[in-house]
């Protein structure tokens, strides 16, 4: 009550100054106008539209405004301003001013390449901002276009665009300057209390959700599971290795259980203390390991063993390698994880030699020419050779691409940081190798490209921080808006 109480002592002398600076004025209405409309061209096929259409719907401007959405996958190379005009032109005129000079009034245009790692804002002439804004609608959105977030980085950028466009002078940063400075900021130090408290609440939610799906499957698996930790031969150097893990399980899942209570019993205001939400996610994340965990303890039992399900557990083990396979021809027609000649050349060849040996070793369990713990130590091999056959690979593109010192190290550490998102992202999958051996390389050719174009569109954004031509097919189109790499 006493928070209450002064927040709204806070808005009503904001409110008094306010009037004070303003002369008596009464000020249009800030912020309540829904897009009048909105139009989504997601030809990337990026965007979750359930979450993006009613978030868009929702979002006010200070002026009517058509927002559209559009989406691209190209090169980190490619002119995404030019990108845009030539989309425009060829599909939608009607975001063209009459005389194909400008973009049309009333119009904001949020563009998005997801392979090209670029973000792009594009105004009417009525609804234009200075570059600065342009550059700080771009800016809102990259730490989440960074880790794939595309919806919730969409939805990010157009607020950040209606908090801009046709905001009247007396909201402006330069009006803090004014002798009203004092209540501008509680008003504006309210209302960011506020986004940043709905915020942390979602994150909450999310984080709390995935780690509550996670405990469900682990809890109902937890006999199976020990049955199965109960029959690993101890002898057995991947047994060993996995039963170090389940020596730990209990005292994790008694963990998981404990944040769960504490974070289920919190009250909202709770939820939206950063406090908590990094405990939500701590609790996500024990969840998830411990789903991968269990699900490796019981393909552990099942090949070591060589009992009834021995040939699923098999299957669990290398379908994801045999998918990842599935993609390096198209990686390395790719224009920029294509690489050099000789380290392209070797990664095929290291792919179609682990094909073979991935038949092989399946072929061996079956007439038991190969025990359990030779399949896993080649399916080991396989993921240790393709691994460096990659790192050679990367080493070329690298090298081809940077042209110092800075930017080379630059572009390993997008290549390295998309690996660990990768190892992340999957901690449920219930791989034995990377329980025993946390450390193997990761075999992800998504990962891969997604790290290299993340590493090409970084250097190339530090290069240029921003883009605001429509490049050669442009012509003398001078419609305001830019880009920059994310």
């Amino acid at each position: 009550m006493k928070l209450l109480s002064g927040l709204a002592a806070a808005v009503m002398f904001a409110g008094a100054v306010l009037a004070s600076v303003l002369g008596g004025l009464a000020p249009p209405a800030a912020l309540a106008v829904s897009p009048s409309e909105v139009v989504v061209e997601d030809t990337a096929g990026a965007l979750y539209r359930p979450q993006l259409d009613p978030a868009l719907a929702g979002i006010s401007f200070y002026v009517p405004t058509k927002v559209v959405v559009f989406t691209r996958a190209g090169q980190a190379s490619d002119n995404l301003n030019e990108a845009v005009l030539q989309f425009a032109r060829a599909n939608h005129p009607e975001w063209i001013s009459a005389d194909g000079q400008k973009w049309a009034d009333g119009l904001f245009i949020f563009a998005l390449d997801t392979t090209g790692r670029k973000v792009g804002t594009y105004f009417g002439e009525d609804r234009k901002v200075g570059p600065g804004q342009e550059k700080a609608i771009q800016d809102d959105t990259k730490d989440l276009f960074r880790t794939a977030q595309w919806t919730d980085g969409t939805i990010a950028g157009v607020k950040s665009a209606a908090s801009r466009i046709g905001r009247p002078w007396y909201l402006s940063p330069a009006a803090f300057i004014t002798e009203g400075a004092v209540g501008l900021v509680v008003l504006g130090g309210v209302g960011t209390w506020i986004g940043v408290r709905g915020w942390r609440r979602r994150k909450f939610a999310l984080a709390l959700e995935a780690g509550d799906r996670s405990y469900s499957s682990v809890t109902l698996k937890l006999d199976e599971t020990e049955l199965n930790a109960s029959t690993i031969p101890e002898s057995s150097s991947y047994g060993g290795l996995v039963l170090e893990r389940w020596h730990s399980f209990r005292a994790q899942h008694r963990e998981a259980t404990e944040l769960r209570d504490q974070l289920t019993g919190l009250r909202p205001r709770e939820r939206s203390t950063s406090k908590y939400v990094k405990e939500a996610r701590r609790y996500e994340e024990i969840a998830e390991t411990l789903d991968g965990l269990d699900d490796a303890i019981a393909d552990t039992n099942s090949i070591l063993t060589m009992d009834s399900r021995w040939r699923a557990a098999w299957r669990n083990q290398t379908a994801e390698l045999t998918d990842q396979l599935d993609g390096i021809d198209g990686m390395l027609r790719a224009k920029h994880t294509a690489g050099s000649p000789e380290t392209a050349e070797a990664v095929r060849a290291e792919a179609t030699r682990a094909r073979a040996d991935l038949e092989r070793l399946g072929a061996g369990l079956e007439d038991r020419s190969v025990m359990p713990e030779g399949a896993l130590d080649g399916l080991k091999r396989v993921r240790e050779r393709l691994g460096e056959a990659l790192d050679l690979h990367a080493e070329a593109v690298i090298r081809d691409h940077a042209k110092t010192d800075k930017e080379r190290d630059l572009m390993r550490q997008k290549l390295d940081a998309s690996r660990q998102t990768w190892r992340t992202t999957h901690r449920t999958q219930g791989s034995i190798l990377d329980v025993a051996y946390p450390q193997l390389p990761v075999i992800s050719i998504v990962s891969f490209s997604s790290g290299i174009n993340s590493g090409y569109s970084a250097v190339d954004s530090a290069r240029s921080s921003s883009t605001t031509g429509y490049g050669g097919s442009g012509g003398s189109f001078s419609g305001s808006g830019s880009s920059s790499g994310f």
